[in-house]
């Protein structure tokens, strides 16, 4: 007995782990994501703050500049994605949409005026629109199919670093620079140009071994008619979730009502998104082992409390808790609902798939921004987010009927 023992401990000693077996190049675009967050995070962190006690705009007003701006890029991520599908390459669209994104970020503060900031935002999202498709897709290429979740996990943990990272530097910045917001600008364009050149010299596209067929005309009724009933589920069930997570500009608004200091705003998103990045990855391993539609169902159901503790709990308690919840829901839902994708989506149509989801995702979140902004002037914060934990509700209620296909369709684990 004791044989069998011990050939199975030394197989298991000579297995690698999770993180070793994940693709060099899924650690290079984590890498890029990384830099390229920290970049745009030093500025967004406070760009609602600056865009309404600077530059007088309301609070309807930043939940429409933040919707425009990631619609535009959820617009543009179809193309983006159907192209990488027709071309059978993905890298040069993603050096694309990271090198117009790093050349974009000096405009920021160079603006003198509210127009100049909404074309840096805009054109700043057409970057991350021409990238974001092929670079998932090219993810879904890499990660070996039981390792989905992890990788896409990994992913977007590193991203969500630098989520954390701009925001810490801003706050250090604004500190050091005695709340010169213009200069902690000009800071976040090196790490930009960082991520543009990592893209282009340590990222690289999977051979073409012949076996992969391409898309003809990833837009045509027949070849969308090939994404199967699954895939529409997934995107039908994103769309509801997105309705219930508006932009964070909200959260730094919130912030802001509460009194929290100007050097302290930008701590909100460096909680939340430090919550983000330690949640992501485990929960890419958890959905390669276990049910994928209960992990999401439970996401979701954190965005519910997130929300009921932004509305309803008081002071900057219920601001603390309401932040941490909704870095978690991020943590839960977002590489997940990647993974969720590349299981139900042919692997020549990848691209496109990306680029659907992300289009409705995108214009949902911008109705979700105007809604969010439009009951904030109207109603005040907290009916904002009670509007929120509805939406989240109804979307647990459309996960039901979805979640036995996607327990059906799930990879074996490795």
């Amino acid at each position: 007995m004791s044989q069998p023992t011990e050939a199975s401990g030394s197989a298991t000693a000579k297995t690698p782990s999770v993180l070793r077996r994940i693709p060099a190049g899924i650690w290079a675009l984590g890498m890029v994501s990384l830099l390229m967050d920290t970049s745009s995070e030093m500025i967004h962190a406070l760009l609602p703050v600056y865009l309404v006690s600077v530059l007088g705009a309301s609070a309807l007003a930043v939940g429409f500049i933040e919707g425009i701006a990631e619609a535009t890029a959820a617009i543009t991520k179809v193309f983006s994605g159907v192209l990488s599908d027709w071309l059978g390459r993905r890298k040069l669209l993603v050096a694309i949409g990271y090198g117009l994104a790093a050349f974009t970020k000096p405009v920021f503060p160079l603006a003198s005026t509210l127009g100049w900031v909404v074309t840096a935002r805009f054109v700043d999202r057409i970057g991350k629109g021409i990238r974001g498709a092929p670079r998932d897709a090219l993810i879904a290429d890499l990660a070996p199919a039981e390792l989905r979740g992890a990788s896409f996990g990994l992913r977007q943990s590193l991203d969500t670093v630098g989520a954390f990272l701009g925001p810490a530097l801003a706050i250090a910045l604004m500190w050091l620079a005695a709340d010169n917001i213009r200069l902690v600008f000009w800071f976040a364009v090196l790490p930009g140009f960082a991520a543009f050149a990592l893209v282009v010299f340590g990222v690289h596209d999977v051979p073409d071994s012949g076996e992969k067929k391409r898309a003809r005309s990833p837009l045509s009724r027949t070849e969308l008619a090939r994404l199967p009933p699954l895939y529409w589920g997934v995107v039908a069930i994103a769309a509801v979730f997105t309705l219930a997570r508006f932009s964070e500009a909200f959260l730094v608004l919130r912030a802001q009502e509460l009194g929290l200091g100007l050097v302290l705003i930008p701590l909100v998103l460096v909680v939340m998104n430090v919550v983000y990045a330690l949640s992501s990855y485990p929960v890419g391993v958890l959905a390669d082992r276990f049910d994928r539609g209960t992990l999401l169902g439970l996401g979701v159901l954190v965005l519910v409390l997130a929300n009921l503790a932004l509305a309803l709990v008081g002071g900057l308690t219920g601001l603390a808790l309401g932040v941490v919840l909704w870095g978690l829901h991020m943590g839960m839902t977002q590489g997940l609902l990647a993974a969720l994708v590349a299981d139900a989506a042919p692997a020549d149509l990848r691209g496109t798939a990306y680029g659907m989801f992300n289009l409705v995702s995108g214009l949902t979140l911008l109705a979700a921004s105007v809604v969010a902004g439009e009951l904030w002037d109207a109603f005040g914060s907290h009916a904002t987010f009670l509007a929120g934990a509805g939406f989240a509700v109804l979307a647990l209620l459309a996960l039901v009927p979805v979640a036995r296909r996607v327990r059906r369709n799930q990879p074996a684990p490795g």
